[in-house]
C-alpha cells in the first residue's frame, strides 16, 4: 500500500507540470493567432522544428494543437501540417480565446462585438431574473455588490465579485441554454473591465449603476431591470470607448 502511494506522489507532480507546458504552449500559440502574427491560411512550422523552438517535447505541443483544435482555432490534416483557421470557425466566446484576445491588443471591432453581445443577452437575462430569482440568488448578488464596493474593480478580487455578480443574474434567469452562456459573458465583463483599467488612469465608478439593478431585481420588476442593465452595459460601452482613444 505504502509503494502504491510512493508512485502515486511521483507521478501527481509531472502530471500537473505537464499540463501546465502544454497549456503554456497552446497560450503561446493562441495569442500569436489572435494578435494577427499567424494570420488564417498560415501554416505552422512542422512539429519538430516548432518543438525544439519552443524548447518543449514533441509531445506537448501535440498536445497544445489538439487544445487550439479544440476551440476551432487550427486544424491539422496529413501531409499539409497545422493551419490557422479560418476566423469565422473560432470559438470566440472561448473564455480561453477571450483571455488571449485581450493579452493581446484586441481590436475595436471584436470590443464593439462583445459588447453587442451583451446587449442582446443581459438585459433579457436581467427581466427573466426579476421574475425568477430566489432569495439565494438575492443574498449572492448582494454580496458580490458589497465585495466590489469593497475591494473595487481595480482588484482581481473586485473583478471576481463583478462576474459572479453577472453570473448569477445568468442563473437566476432559468434558462439552460442561457446559462451555458455565463462563464463566456462573465469573461467579456472582466476582460473589458481590464481593459479599461489598463487605459484610464481614473475610470468611472460603476457601483451606482449596478446597485440600481439590484435593486430592481430584488423588487422582481422585469421592465426596470431590462432598462436599467441596458443602461449598465450602454456606460460600460461608452467608458470603454473613451479608453480606446489616444
Amino acid at each position: 500500500m505504502r509503494q502504491d502511494r510512493g508512485h502515486e506522489d511521483i507521478r501527481l507532480p509531472l502530471a500537473s507540470s505537464w499540463r501546465r507546458i502544454h497549456g503554456s504552449v497552446a497560450r503561446d500559440l493562441g495569442v500569436a493567432i489572435l494578435s494577427g502574427r499567424y494570420a488564417p491560411g498560415d501554416v505552422l512550422p512542422g512539429e519538430i522544428e516548432f518543438a525544439e523552438q519552443l524548447k518543449v517535447s514533441r509531445t506537448a505541443y501535440r498536445e497544445a494543437i489538439r487544445i487550439l483544435s479544440a476551440k476551432g482555432l487550427v486544424e491539422s490534416r496529413p501531409r499539409t501540417g497545422t493551419r490557422v483557421s479560418q476566423r469565422s470557425r473560432w470559438n470566440l466566446l472561448d473564455p480561453d480565446i477571450l483571455a488571449w484576445a485581450f493579452e493581446a491588443e484586441p481590436s475595436e471591432a471584436f470590443i464593439r462585438d462583445l459588447f453587442e453581445l451583451r446587449m442582446i443577452v443581459e438585459p433579457a437575462a436581467a427581466a427573466l431574473a426579476a421574475e425568477r430569482r430566489s432569495g439565494l440568488d438575492i443574498a449572492r448578488m448582494g454580496h458580490a455588490l458589497e465585495e466590489m464596493g469593497r475591494h473595487g474593480l481595480a482588484t482581481e478580487v473586485g473583478r471576481a465579485a463583478d462576474q459572479a455578480f453577472h453570473n448569477t443574474i445568468l442563473e437566476a434567469a432559468r434558462n439552460g441554454p442561457l446559462m451555458a452562456l455565463s462563464s463566456s459573458i462573465a469573461a467579456a465583463v472582466t476582460w473589458t473591465t481590464i481593459f479599461k483599467h489598463r487605459r484610464q488612469h481614473k475610470p468611472r465608478d460603476p457601483m451606482p449603476d449596478h446597485r440600481v439593478l439590484y435593486d430592481a431585481i430584488v423588487a422582481g420588476e422585469p421592465d426596470t431591470a431590462r432598462a436599467a442593465m441596458t443602461e449598465l452595459v450602454r456606460l460600460a460601452l461608452a467608458d470603454t470607448e473613451m479608453a480606446l482613444r489616444p
